[in-house]
C-alpha cells in the first residue's frame, strides 16, 4: 500500500461527504488535492493542501473548510491529531500501527515494492546518447546514457511501455569527415606514411583500428583513387565500426537500447518530405524573409527567400528555415522528421537527453513536435551537464578531436560500472558534475555510492549473523511477515519505516518529473537512516538488532532489516547497479 495514495483517498472521502452534507459545495474538482509530507517533519507526517485550492472554487476561507475537514479526519481510526497550520493546511499525525503494517506490504512485495500501473502502458520514447558516430564515448556521453536509462527503468516501474532508443547521426558532414580520416588510417595500414594529421579531420588513435580493418577486407580497392569514388563506400564502413565501438562502450556501462534509429536512413526514405508535408497540411510552411539575428549582424547573413516554418505560432522566439542556401534540408529538418517517425511509430510522448551545448534548441524542437501531431504529442528534453573528470582533485583534460579525451571504457575500467552510473545520478541532470577517479571509490560517508552499498551490505551482514545466532528464527519474507512488528516502537526505527513507505510515492513522483535523481538522494537518506539506527544500537545494547533474550523483538527487528534492503535493492535496480550483500 502507499501510504500517501491511501489518505489523499481518505480525504477525498471526507470531502464528498461535506459536499453531500452541503458543508461544501457540490461539483468541487478534487483533482488539485494532494498529500504530503509536511517540510518540518515536527509538524506531523502528512499534510493536505485540500483546504487551501478548494476555498476560491467553494466560495469560502481556507479556515472554515479546514475546521471542517479536521472535525472528520480526527475521527479516523488511524490518525492521532489533526491539525490546522497557517491559513489553511492540515497536519496530519498518524498511528505506528500503520506504519508498523507497511513492512508487511514490503515484505510481500519484495524488490518489486513501489511498482505501480499508474502508466497505465503508455507507449513513451525515450531516446539518449545519440553521439555522432565519429569516436568512443566519454564521460559526458556516459552521464546522459545513464540519465536516460534510468529514467527509462523508473518509467517501466510505473507502468509505462518504454522504449529505448539510440538515433544515429550520420547524414550531417561531420561522417563525411570521419570517412576522410578513416581513409587516412586505411592508407597508413597499407604502409603509406603518415606525417601530422590534417587540420579538420580527426586524429585519434581509435581510427587506426579502422583502417587495418578496412585494408583487411578491400586490400588497395580504394588507393589512389578520387574522393567521389570511395567517400560513400568507407563513410558507410567507418561508421559501422564506430557503431560497434560505441555499443561495447554502452554494454560496458550495463546500457542495451531496443532501437538504433538512422538518420540517413530516414532521409533517404523521404522522412523529411513527409515531416514538412505534414506541415505544409497545417498551414505551417511559408516563404519568407527574416528579420536579421539581434545585435551585430553576422557576416554570412543575407536577406534572401527561405523556407520557414511558423516555429513562433508554438512558443518559439522566431519561425526557422528549413532548407539551406544550396536547397538541402536544415538539421532542424531533419530532427523534425526524427520526431514525427517517432510520433508515426505510436509514441506521442517523447523524451529526450541532449547533452549541455543544446539548450538554445529545445524551444524550436518542442513547437515542431507540438505543430507536427497537432496537439497530441509532447516532447521532454532533460539537458545533462558538463562532466568534469578530475583525479585527486586535478582536471583530467578532454578533447575529442584532438584524440586526447579520456574514453567512457576506460573510467568504467577503472572505478567500476555501478560506481559510474551511481555517481551520474547524484546531481539533478541540469546541474554541473565533479566526477573525482580517486574520491568515488573511497570508502566514507562523503562517497554515496559507497554508504548506500554498505547499508545493504550491512543489513545482510545482519541477516547472515542471525541465520547463525538464531537457527530457529525463519530469515524468509514469508516467515519475518509473521513477526510482531508492533514491537517497533523506538523514534529511530519508526522513522527509518516511515522513510522505507514513502518509497512507492517518491518513484511516481521522480517518474512523474522525469528525475531520477531524486532516487539517489531518497536512497541516501534511507542509508543514513539505517547506519544511525546500527550505531544508536552500538551505543544502547536495548536496541541492537540481534537481542538474544527476546526472539520475538529480534524477529521484529530483522523483518525491518529484511524489508529494508529490499528497498534498497529495488531502489538500486532502477539505477541498473547491483547491489552488494557483502563488502571486501
Amino acid at each position: 500500500m502507499d501510504g500517501f495514495k491511501y489518505f489523499l483517498g481518505e480525504v477525498t472521502r471526507a470531502l464528498r461527504e461535506l459536499m453531500a452534507a452541503g458543508a461544501l459545495p457540490q461539483g468541487l474538482d478534487l483533482s488539485r488535492v494532494g498529500v504530503e509530507p509536511p517540510r518540518d517533519p515536527s509538524h506531523g507526517d502528512l499534510s493536505t493542501n485540500a483546504a487551501m485550492v478548494l476555498a476560491k472554487p467553494a466560495g469560502k476561507k481556507p479556515i472554515e473548510i479546514a475546521t471542517a475537514l479536521v472535525e472528520r479526519l480526527a475521527q479516523h481510526p488511524e490518525v492521532t491529531e489533526a491539525v490546522i497550520a497557517g491559513p489553511g493546511f492540515i497536519n496530519l499525525r498518524i498511528a505506528d500501527r500503520f506504519w508498523q503494517a507497511r513492512l508487511g506490504d514490503i515484505l510481500s512485495a519484495g524488490v518489486d515494492y513501489g511498482a505501480s500501473t499508474m502508466g497505465a502502458g503508455e507507449a513513451v520514447n525515450v531516446e539518449y546518447v545519440s553521439a555522432n558516430p565519429t569516436g568512443p564515448l566519454h564521460l559526458a556521453h556516459a552521464r546522459g546514457a545513464v540519465v536516460g536509462d534510468a529514467l527509462a527503468s523508473l518509467l517501466d516501474k510505473v507502468g509505462y511501455k518504454v522504449t529505448r532508443e539510440y538515433y544515429i547521426n550520420d547524414a550531417g558532414g561531420q561522417v563525411d569527415v570521419l570517412a576522410r580520416s578513416a581513409y587516412l588510417r586505411y592508407g597508413e595500414a597499407l604502409g603509406e606514411t603518415i606525417d601530422a594529421i590534417p587540420e579538420g579531420l580527426y586524429p585519434g588513435d581509435y581510427l587506426k583500428a579502422v583502417g587495418v580493418a578496412l585494408a583487411a577486407r578491400d586490400g588497395k580497392k580504394w588507393l589512389g583513387k578520387p574522393e567521389s569514388e570511395w567517400l560513400a563506400p568507407i563513410r558507410k564502413f567507418a561508421i559501422d565500426e564506430m557503431m560497434k565501438l560505441i555499443r561495447e562502450d554502452l554494454a560496458a556501462l550495463g546500457i542495451h537500447q531496443d532501437v538504433f534509429s538512422s538518420e540517413r536512413a530516414l532521409v533517404d526514405s523521404g522522412g523529411v518530405e513527409r515531416a514538412v508535408g505534414a506541415l505544409q497540411e497545417r498551414g505551417l510552411i511559408y516563404i519568407g524573409v527574416l528579420e536579421p539575428p539581434k545585435g551585430k549582424t553576422p557576416d554570412d547573413w543575407e536577406p534572401r527567400p527561405q523556407t520557414l516554418f511558423r516555429a513562433s505560432q508554438f512558443g518559439d522566439d522566431v519561425d526557422r528555415p528549413l532548407k539551406k542556401s544550396d536547397g538541402s534540408w536544415t538539421y532542424f529538418a531533419n530532427d523534425i522528421a526524427n520526431h514525427y517517425d517517432k510520433y508515426r511509430r505510436g509514441f506521442a510522448t517523447m523524451i529526450d537527453i541532449w547533452g549541455a551545448d543544446h539548450g538554445g534548441y529545445i524551444k524550436r524542437m518542442t513547437a515542431a513536435v507540438t505543430a507536427i501531431t497537432g496537439g497530441k504529442g509532447a516532447l521532454d528534453v532533460k539537458i545533462c551537464q558538463l562532466v568534469k573528470l578530475l583525479r585527486d582533485g586535478q582536471q583530467v583534460k578532454m578533447s575529442k578531436r584532438a584524440g586526447t579525451f579520456v574514453t567512457l571504457a576506460e573510467v568504467v575500467e577503472e572505478v567500476g560500472r555501478d560506481v559510474v552510473r551511481f555517481i551520474m545520478l547524484t546531481r539533478k541532470n541540469d546541474a554541473p558534475l565533479d566526477f573525482d577517479l580517486v574520491k568515488v571509490q573511497e570508502q566514507s560517508r562523503d562517497n554515496p555510492v559507497f554508504y548506500v552499498q554498505y547499508a545493504h551490505a550491512r543489513a545482510h551482514s545482519v541477516l547472515r549473523h542471525a541465520a547463525a545466532e538464531y537457527p530457529g528464527i525463519g530469515l524468509d519474507a514469508e516467515s519475518l511477515a509473521k513477526a510482531s512488528v508492533q514491537r517497533l516502537t523506538d523514534s529511530g526505527e519508526l522513522g527509518l519505516i516511515r522513510l522505507m513507505a514513502g518509497w512507492p510515492r517518491l518513484i511516481e513522483s521522480a517518474a512523474e518529473a522525469h528525475e531520477p535523481h531524486r532516487i539517489a538522494f531518497y536512497l541516501y537518506d534511507l542509508a543514513a537512516a539505517f547506519h544511525g539506527l546500527w550505531n544508536k544500537g552500538k551505543d544502547e545494547a536495548s536496541l541492537r538488532f540481534l537481542m538474544p533474550d527476546d526472539t520475538a523483538l529480534t524477529a521484529a527487528r530483522l523483518a525491518m532489516v529484511r524489508a529494508f534492503a529490499f528497498v534498497i535493492a529495488a531502489g538500486l535496480d532502477i539505477f541498473g547497479v547491483k547491489p552488494v550483500e557483502e563488502m571486501r
